[in-house]
């Protein structure tokens, strides 16, 4: 009798064993593309890749994993594209925007670091060499969308002072009064 329990417990740890087994196996299917926080799988599995890395002003910062042969327009539009609005903007003149993009990689042969520089309003065309170049792999794209500052600007700027300045006024005029 003690044997037969002995047997079924043997089997019973078995089985339960080998389910969370299936599970686990489940999991790890499941899961296999998403590689880590802000990394981004643009290329097909078991496609050539390039791993580039995407900052600043964009709609989707990250690294990305993209097929070799990316164009730098691809990779921009991948990421969103250039971000425009924030919260604090109710209208925008696109006009007045620019966009800077700078493209980094390393060399480590010599130890240098090139920038390629690509510089452009929205409404102009992309600028010469853009829409030709080619990403390879760790290099870093940056991406500032710049305007020229509005009055709101300036006035977010300069109304905490004025009003810090008046309450202080404000504060010493009292305390003079009463003495």
């Amino acid at each position: 009798m003690l044997k037969k329990i002995g047997l079924t417990s043997l089997f019973i740890l078995l089985c339960l064993s080998s389910q969370t087994f299936s599970q686990n196996q489940q999991l790890l299917t499941s899961q296999q593309f998403r590689l880590g926080e802000r990394i981004i799988r643009i290329a097909e599995p078991g496609q050539l890749v390039d791993s580039v890395n995407v900052w600043g002003d964009v709609g989707s910062a990250g690294r990305y994993l993209v097929p070799k042969g990316t164009r730098l327009t691809d990779i921009v539009s991948y990421s969103f594209g250039p971000r425009t609005f924030s919260e604090t903007q109710t209208q925008i003149d696109w006009s007045e925007m620019r966009v800077e993009i700078n493209v980094q990689s390393f060399d480590k042969a010599t130890g240098e670091s090139k920038i390629d520089k690509f510089r452009y309003r929205f409404e102009e065309p992309y600028p010469e060499g853009m829409a030709d170049f080619i990403v390879s792999n760790n290099q870093t794209v940056s991406v500032r969308v710049k305007r020229k500052a509005a009055f709101r600007d300036y006035l977010s700027i300069i109304t905490p002072v004025i009003s810090a300045i008046g309450t202080a006024v404000t504060a010493i005029v009292l305390i003079t009064d009463r003495n």
